[in-house]
């Protein structure tokens, strides 16, 4: 791949890769790589405020008794799976 950048922002790329003690390109793929990373987690996790994790923890410690259904539905998973 091949990126051309205005002077500025390759002057300030240099600079830091220089400091990382990486070659321009190296610290390119770095800093997207670790900003690609970012990206997936914030789509991937789920981030709640503290009220919202205690009545999502209260809703499944609350959680009712399996019924009649999904008792025959688990036995028969066992039957067929083990």
């Amino acid at each position: 791949m091949s990126v051309h950048f205005p002077s500025e922002t390759h002057s300030l790329l240099k600079r830091a890769a220089e400091i990382k003690g990486q070659t321009i390109e190296d610290f390119v793929v770095s800093a997207a790589r670790e900003a690609a990373a970012r990206v997936i987690e914030q789509v991937d996790v789920l981030r709640l405020p503290a009220i919202d994790q205690g009545l999502l923890a209260e809703a499944i410690l609350a959680s009712p008794a399996p019924n009649r259904a999904l008792v025959r539905a688990t036995k028969r998973r066992h039957q067929l799976l083990g």
